[in-house]
């Protein structure tokens, strides 16, 4: 009896094996595919330039939509947007991380008064949505930089934008500095240390995999952000940023004509973001390799 029941449970553990497999692929296949259309799209060849292809599959490959995409800049400058948007992104790249990280730091390492209320303050900020303060906070940027009158300054308050909130993004990586023991830091004060030494010299070697994380999602914000970029740029073609661009080639004046370049900008977008990620996984994985061994 006991070999039977041994049997049939092992039999039910690999048909219910087999099951969750199979809806794991299916899941993977339903994600991918988009993003598989966008690929095969983009090196779609032949006269028809619009959505409506006869098969998933093209009948003729061509990589003219690339060409095109940055030959062809009088209607939708695309270059032009996408280093818009790549410094937009990097300053705020920058700026994002280091407020992050100094906010965390001082609630995490730092005693002071105000600590527990500005958590508080915090946690309760964060759960409204960013959609209601758009309007407030574009109003004050276009008054504070006069935008329809310098138009070059919407790259700057966009950056402002994106990077004045930052220090409220502090919960995961204080989570992780309070996970570091603060001896390391009595240890470093004893030595003569200042708060700054320990902060740039003990506390960040050891947030390396969070620093990672936060580098990634700081630059995949305004590099991805359409609403506010758009309500910020206004007609002000020369400063879109490439979601403004991308979502411009879709619309009815432009899809018949742009569509494969749209496809082909959508995977040149991604470019960036895996480039920033392979660079920046190699110190991932030394910090987590250092923590291992320690």
């Amino acid at each position: 009896m006991a070999k039977k029941t041994n049997g049939s449970i092992k039999a039910q553990r690999f048909t219910m094996d087999i099951i969750v497999h199979t809806i794991l692929i299916i899941m993977c296949v339903i994600w991918v595919l988009p993003f598989l259309y966008l690929i095969v799209q983009s090196f779609r060849g032949g006269k028809y330039l619009g959505m409506f292809a006869e098969s998933f599959f093209p009948t003729e490959w061509s990589a003219n939509a690339f060409v095109r995409l940055f030959k062809e800049t009088k209607q939708i400058n695309f270059p032009q947007m996408f280093m818009n948007t790549f410094w937009i992104a990097c300053a705020t790249c920058v700026i994002s991380t280091f407020f992050v990280l100094a906010v965390s730091y001082s609630l995490s390492r730092v005693k002071w008064k105000l600590r527990k209320p500005y958590m508080n303050f915090a946690m309760v900020v964060t759960l409204f949505p960013g959609f209601m303060s758009m309007v407030a906070v574009y109003i004050l940027l276009k008054t504070m930089f006069d935008l329809e009158v310098h138009p070059e300054r919407i790259p700057l308050a966009l950056i402002i934008n994106y990077s004045a909130g930052a220090g409220f993004g502090f919960h995961v990586m204080k989570g992780y500095m309070d996970t570091i023991p603060k001896a390391l830091d009595e240890a470093a004060y004893l030595d003569g240390a200042t708060k700054w030494q320990t902060f740039t010299k003990v506390t960040l070697p050891l947030c390396k995999p969070m620093i990672v994380y936060q580098v990634i999602t700081s630059f995949m914000g305004p590099w991805c952000d359409f609403i506010f970029a758009k309500l910020i740029c206004g007609v002000k073609y020369e400063y879109y940023t490439v979601s403004i661009g991308l979502q411009r080639m879709i619309t009815k004046e432009f899809v018949n004509g742009w569509f494969t370049r749209f496809c082909a900008g959508s995977v040149l977008v991604a470019v960036p973001i895996s480039i920033l990620f392979i660079i920046t996984q190699k110190f991932y994985q030394e910090a987590m390799s250092g923590s291992v061994k320690g």
